[in-house]
């Protein structure tokens, strides 16, 4: 089954829907705030976000925005505002489907199987995987594994993304603007959403910003990946 976060403030529906997952053998974790929701997202690994968009702390669709820039992880959005506009404006921002309440359990199980579907792609044998390699890391875009130096690394989703693409570009500086649109598929957002991520990467790199070894930031250009040069005695 799948491990799903709700987001949702009225306790009594939050209530509803926990019982209601964990019945269907989901694990789930809940949350009253959005704020609460991004820490969540950013400790632990989901399958499935249900978020609902009358929050007290955050309007849901902003709260959508900033849950994108830090994972990919689906996302149905539970709302009470019905008109066309405004569910194509949460689609286009990055919601994989919507529910409007008030909807039964049997509707949303539906709709979850349904995201879960698409996400997780067909079921089958995989085909053979090319690894990237760059010096001594080596990446497996399709199992989704990367390691270094022939050490595995704990990487997020959205890490993992984040390297894969560089690596995929050995060399190549590639505008920030391009890893919001490809890696975060958003078309604008802020550039500190990028600092954050290169700065966890490097760290599980074993690098820092000031000392690089496989990712250069050149400034007000863009981000490369690119294997370390020899060393240089003194």
């Amino acid at each position: 089954m799948a491990s799903v976060l709700v987001v949702e403030d009225d306790q009594f529906v939050r209530s509803a829907l926990i019982r209601h997952l964990t019945d269907a053998a989901h694990t789930v974790r809940s949350v009253g705030t959005a704020l609460e929701a991004l820490r969540e997202v950013a400790h632990h690994r989901f399958d499935l976000v249900v978020l609902d968009l009358g929050l007290p702390d955050l309007d849901g669709s902003e709260a959508l925005k900033m849950l994108r820039g830090i994972t990919d992880v689906p996302v149905i959005v539970a709302t009470a505002r019905d008109d066309e506009t405004e569910i194509v404006r949460l689609l286009n921002a990055g919601a994989d489907d919507y529910l409007t309440k008030p909807f039964s359990v049997e509707h949303l199980s539906a709709r979850m199987a349904a995201v879960l579907r698409r996400a997780r792609g067909p079921v089958g044998e995989p085909p053979p995987s090319t690894v990237i390699r760059v010096g001594g890391l080596a990446i497996d875009p399709l199992r989704r594994q990367a390691a270094l130096d022939g050490v595995r690394l704990d990487l997020t989703r959205r890490e993992f993304d984040l390297l894969a693409f560089l690596a995929g570009r050995p060399g190549v500086v590639v505008p920030r603007r391009e890893l919001l649109a490809e890696v975060w598929q958003q078309s604008y957002g802020d550039d500190q959403t990028i600092d954050v991520h290169l700065s966890w990467l490097r760290r599980k790199l074993g690098e820092t910003a000031a000392q690089p070894r496989y990712l250069h930031t050149l400034r007000g250009v863009g981000v490369k990946l690119e294997p370390p040069g020899p060393a240089v005695l003194p």
